[in-house]
């Protein structure tokens, strides 16, 4: 064709009646009238600068020009059919790549159920999901590089992000086997006063680290830090090993931690918050549809 230009209704007009073979029958599935089916038919012939079909008395065929033309229109009909598909299903949320970040003890709990859930509702969204402790996770969001965190403890600066509260969990107390303390059910904090800690360095985590000792100044002590670790399993070894003892979210007793104990903490109302953050100037359709996975999902608190 001389001119590329072609309207795709002119495209599709043809494909129809080349199907038929009848411009009455094409003209019906159309939704037209005949008349203005032909001029649709003698206008793409104009632009192709042949017929497209040969028409005889109660006969309609293919030119040869038609039969070279019909596997392009098709084409062109099936990639647009295929295109608009395609972006109806990215502006729903039910394609794309939605990248997570999640803090490592989560792994233990809720993100399994909480990834297999929105992998069951869509299917077709590429999933890069990044183990990341909360400080990192904020940056991450702040810069563009995640877009959903699932973190403990939701910051008090909370300049440009939004957070829902995914779930509450309770802390217990991480004791080596050998510990004076092992022997009971239920730990008060306060009793935990002589012992030296094990915690996650304040720069990785600096809400959860403030959360827990928080929890220790109300039962009248200061923790003493013998050791740190960014990592829950390293935590566990070096309580293992007599260092120290921690306290952690209750998901951590899933680990297989041989020496160790756990054990809840009084008061029951030492816990910590999951919540899910976001950047507050983007709400797209993908973390809008893992926000609802998330929110129907989430146990009771």
């Amino acid at each position: 064709m001389e001119n590329p230009e072609v309207p795709l209704s002119q495209l599709h007009a043809f494909a129809v009646l080349a199907e038929e073979l009848h411009f009455g029958r094409a003209a019906a599935r159309l939704g037209i009238a005949q008349p203005p089916l032909s001029q649709q038919i003698r206008r793409l012939e104009e632009k192709v600068g042949h017929p497209l079909f040969a028409r005889g008395p109660g006969r309609v065929e293919l030119a040869p020009a038609g039969r070279e033309l019909l596997p392009a229109a098709r084409a062109a009909l099936t990639g647009l059919a295929d295109g608009l598909s395609a972006a109806r299903a990215a502006g729903s949320g039910r394609t794309g790549h939605l990248r997570i970040g999640f803090a490592a003890s989560l792994a233990l709990t809720v993100l399994p159920g909480l990834l297999g859930r929105f992998r069951e509702r869509y299917p077709d969204v590429r999933l890069d999901v990044r183990e990341m402790t909360s400080a990192p996770q904020l940056t991450a969001l702040r810069e563009r590089d995640i877009d959903v965190g699932l973190l403990r403890e939701p910051p008090a600066d909370r300049a440009g992000l939004r957070f829902a509260t995914v779930l509450t969990e309770p802390f217990v107390a991480v004791l080596p086997a050998s510990h004076p303390l092992a022997a009971r059910r239920s730990v008060p904090l306060g009793l935990l006063a002589d012992s030296p800690f094990v915690l996650l360095p304040r720069a990785v985590g600096p809400e959860l680290h403030d959360r827990i000792t928080g929890l220790c100044a109300e039962a009248g002590f200061t923790p003493r830090v013998a050791q740190r670790a960014v990592e829950w399993p390293t935590v566990c070894a070096m309580v293992a090993a007599g260092m120290g003892v921690s306290l952690a979210p209750a998901g951590i007793r899933r680990m297989r931690c041989e020496r160790v104990v756990f054990r809840r903490v009084e008061p029951a109302s030492a816990r910590t918050t999951v919540a899910m953050a976001w950047r507050g100037d983007e709400s797209t359709p993908l973390v809008a549809n893992f926000l609802t996975v998330v929110g129907r999902g989430a146990p009771p608190h």
